[in-house]
């Protein structure tokens, strides 16, 4: 198998880069729907962590080094993909037609955290198993929150997400192995 780029792997930062602007998207769409000076504070901090991932990136070594993946890992890829860009309109126009049009964003979080399950087996990267539990978990709790009556969740909740994908894509979650100090 070959190794790209030195072997970080260009479709890693690409990764990665994808996961921190989603972070921002979610963070700055979101975050107006949150009281008081919350929404200028969070979108702030989620510009800040985004130079900080960019900054990150741009250095040797940030990566684990990894493999060119398998035809078998890219069809996994695009078929999580391609489910998750299926799931966003079908699971919407359920939630409008269920009267519940502001659940859309958890809906959105929810699925964005699934598709990220079966990257860990495909990729070998078991940090894609941790991205997708908190974003499943995030989306949860926004959910309960909602029907527990608080208005502000579903906004709350898709900030929260915003700042997991940017917590993952800033280096969460990677960690070292002792022996090979090869990150993982």
């Amino acid at each position: 198998m070959k190794r790209l780029d030195g072997g970080a792997g260009k479709g890693k930062v690409l990764g990665a880069l994808i996961a921190a602007l989603g972070g921002v998207g979610f963070v700055w769409g979101n975050a107006g729907g949150l009281p008081g000076p919350w929404p200028t504070v969070l979108r702030a901090l989620a510009g800040a962590a985004l130079v900080w991932t960019l900054w990150r990136l741009s250095r040797p070594g940030t990566l684990p080094s990894g493999t060119r993946p398998d035809a078998r890992s890219w069809r996994t890829y695009q078929i999580s993909v391609g489910l998750m860009l299926l799931a966003f309109p079908l699971g919407a126009r359920l939630l409008s037609l269920a009267g519940r049009p502001e659940l859309t964003v958890l809906w959105v979080v929810l699925v964005v955290g699934a598709h990220f399950y079966p990257f860990a087996g495909a990729f070998g990267a078991p940090v894609f198993r941790a991205v997708a539990t908190a974003l499943v978990l995030t989306a949860l709790l926004g959910l309960g929150l909602t029907l527990a009556g608080l208005n502000w969740a579903p906004a709350a909740a898709a900030v929260a997400a915003g700042f997991v994908l940017l917590a993952f894509s800033g280096g969460a979650g990677q960690r070292r192995d002792r022996r090979t100090g090869q990150r993982t």
